[in-house]
């Protein structure tokens, strides 16, 4: 199963965003973006940071996709 945080970014697009904006309203740190960015794991307490300053779901920010084998 992969990560995909694609959901995350066009939702930055709708709410006119900047990513760094996103870091800085949640107090999340750079390594956090750049995983994210990378469609890496992060702590789910970054997550929650994120749909609190967004006030969305999860479900609205990430989705989980099956591995392509």
């Amino acid at each position: 199963m992969t990560v995909s945080y694609t959901k995350l970014w066009k939702l930055l697009i709708d709410k006119d965003m900047k990513k760094k904006d996103l870091r800085e309203a949640a107090g999340i740190s750079t390594s956090s973006m750049a995983k994210l960015g990378k469609n890496e794991n992060v702590n789910t307490d970054t997550l929650v940071k994120i749909c609190k300053v967004l006030k969305c779901d999860i479900g609205d920010i990430m989705e989980i996709l099956p591995d392509n084998k």
